[in-house]
């Protein structure tokens, strides 16, 4: 499938990824033809098509930037199992994802993830060294919080009784089993120590919508404090899916991006707040 704009020929491929694990991970690739290339990683119990990550990859294509979306294994159209936690093992899918494209000579210039694939990239520039710009869109700081929501309040009750908690819908209809296995991987996640360890030369931007539903906005405050070349940027009004917000979410990533491509990365600037950008015309492509 081809797309003519006045940038480039744009070409839009399915890739398969092996992980560690012998699994196949699913992508689309749009290629611009450029040697830099953006990974965009999705969030919980989402898929590489759900916006906003179709909007971004959109957005650094119009740009001349390839970009390349995929399901972490268990999720949309990849193989595996669904897990509760596996955030380190979402950023060993990363690692595996990175490595096929440096093997193809192609420079990964930044990692971009909503919601826990927010979690995802900076877990990944925590372990390794070789990407230096890293957005976090929508993370969650805190891991205990938001898991009483999901699994009621009596949940740590539950999982000791029997082993695993069946999530349903307000039909009654299981969506997903949280195990045990799983819900203590989540709580043994340490953020904190993970965001201290990622590397001076690594730039990080939080991305937080101030009427996010899922994800409290003052877990973007706590990314700041704790990730030692950080920005932050607060997107007043915007939800968890900026579902109004996606012109602005996507030129706040760019320039970030695109900002990052030529500085040099041995003087990293101090921690600092983005000032909102000018309101764009709301676009889903």
């Amino acid at each position: 499938m081809f797309f003519i704009h006045p940038w480039s020929v744009v070409e839009q491929k399915r890739l398969l990824i092996e992980n560690s694990h012998g699994e196949k991970l699913v992508g689309i690739l749009h290629e611009t033809g450029s040697s830099e290339l953006v990974i965009i990683c999705h969030g919980f119990r989402s898929s590489k098509d759900r916006i906003p990550m179709v909007n971004l990859a959109f957005a650094f294509q119009r740009e001349g930037i390839s970009a390349f979306r995929f399901d972490f294994a268990g999720n949309g159209e990849s193989e595996g199992s669904f897990q509760y936690g596996n955030y380190r093992r979402e950023a060993e899918d990363l690692r595996s994802v990175v490595k096929h494209f440096h093997g193809e000579q192609r420079l990964v210039v930044a990692l971009v993830g909503h919601s826990k694939g927010g979690n995802a990239v900076l877990m990944y520039a925590s372990s390794y060294k070789d990407i230096h710009t890293i957005v976090n869109i929508a993370g969650r700081f805190n891991l205990r919080r938001g898991i009483e929501g999901r699994l009621g309040e009596d949940f740590q009750e539950k999982i000791e009784r029997y082993g695993f908690i069946d999530v349903k819908n307000r039909r009654g209809k299981t969506e997903y089993r949280v195990t045990k296995e799983s819900l203590m991987d989540r709580l043994a996640t340490d953020t904190r120590a993970a965001c201290q360890t990622i590397p001076l030369s690594c730039r990080v931007l939080t991305i937080h919508g101030t009427l996010d539903e899922f994800v409290p906005v003052e877990d973007a405050y706590d990314f700041a404090k704790h990730i030692p070349n950080h920005k932050l940027c607060i997107v007043e009004g915007a939800d968890h899916e900026y579902t109004k917000h996606q012109s602005e979410l996507a030129s706040i990533v760019l320039n970030f991006v695109k900002t990052g491509r030529h500085k040099d990365k041995s003087d990293p600037k101090p921690s600092s707040l983005c000032s909102r950008t000018e309101k764009l015309p709301d676009s889903r492509l």
